[in-house]
């Protein structure tokens, strides 16, 4: 069973392993700086689908299928599923994996929610409420703007804070094996975040939002754990852009707690933000799934990456919440991952 540490961490004593992981991109992501290291690069944004969300949904089927092919498994060896998205009920997820058959728990935590379904897959692995356990998330851009924003055919003006929604998933499977191929990662230590709010209301500017909740957590897992920033490789956030990043680091400097040497974000890897004009980098469930489940666990593998601590973040908030003038609450969750 999983052991507490402290007052927020799970450290694991039989850490699961990652058997497989995928990542599948839209068109824009794959021309971004990481496009040769996805699975799978679309060539357009519909994905040959009738609607945007239908396309989301293939994103989301496509990269639990590449895991799993590339783990040697089949959907028929899976225990259960953990997945989630941006939309309204979740609905990219249970449209894109009704077919696979596969018990299923949908999650929603926003843009943190590939750090949530890793944490909650790694912990019934662990515990042994199930052998064999999948976690997925996705978001693309079309979808996300024509529930949170406005229709892309309004044309809309961006402001300098505002990030771009990837249209991208990522799919990892865990277990207790050895993996096919490469290095052996494992979990070895979850922190489940706590909700932040100091009252931002910009929708534009997520990264402000989401800054607090990722220094939290992050100061909750050094103290429970005992443990400096130096002893890592790599502290990678969500999707907290440029605006969000610079914010974190400011407020854990607050509190003596220097990561700049070691840090880096999901959002500002994913796009050249010059050439691709995504403003202040990228956002979305997918963004940090991408990048998590293509270069990061793929340098692990390789040994070129030990030890990493993987913070995904999220924006609690809803269409229904910003109408009525709510402001936008913040988590962050944290992964523990070993090579």
């Amino acid at each position: 069973m999983p052991e507490r540490i402290g007052k927020y961490t799970m450290r694991f004593k039989n850490p699961p392993s990652i058997l497989g992981y995928a990542s599948v991109v839209g068109k824009k992501e794959g021309e971004g700086p990481l496009g040769k290291l996805f699975d799978l690069c679309h060539n357009d944004t519909s994905l040959g689908e009738t609607s945007w969300e239908k396309a989301e949904s293939r994103l989301q089927n496509e990269a639990v299928n590449i895991a799993l092919d590339k783990a040697g498994l089949q959907n028929t060896d899976m225990d259960c599923i953990f997945a989630g998205d941006l939309l309204n009920q979740c609905i990219s997820s249970t449209f894109g994996l009704r077919g696979l058959d596969i018990p299923f728990l949908g999650q929603f935590g926003a843009c943190s929610t590939m750090a949530q379904t890793l944490s909650l897959a790694s912990i019934f692995v662990e515990s042994g409420a199930a052998r064999k356990a999948a976690a997925v998330t996705s978001s693309h851009f079309c979808s996300a703007e024509r529930q949170f924003r406005f229709p892309l055919e309004y044309g809309g003006q961006r402001t300098p804070t505002a990030q771009w929604t990837a249209t991208a998933a990522g799919s990892v499977i865990v277990g207790t094996e050895e993996p096919k191929e490469g290095k052996k990662i494992t979990v070895q230590a979850v922190t489940i975040g706590r909700i932040s709010d100091l009252g931002i209301k910009d929708m534009n500017n997520m990264g402000a939002a989401m800054a607090p909740a990722a220094a939290q957590t992050l100061t909750d897992y050094l103290h429970d754990t005992g443990t400096s920033p130096d002893e890592y490789d790599l502290i990678l956030t969500g999707d907290l852009g440029l605006v969000g990043s610079e914010l974190m680091e400011e407020l854990l400097e607050k509190e003596n707690i220097q990561i700049s040497s070691r840090h880096n974000d999901c959002g500002l890897m994913l796009y050249d933000r010059e050439a691709q004009d995504v403003h202040a980098g990228g956002s979305g469930c997918g963004c940090s799934a991408s990048v998590l489940c293509s270069t990061i666990l793929q340098q692990m593998s390789q040994g070129q990456l030990h030890n990493v601590l993987f913070i995904a973040t999220g924006a609690l908030m809803s269409p229904t919440s910003s109408q009525q003038g709510e402001s936008i609450p913040g988590i962050a969750h944290l992964v523990y991952l070993k090579a």
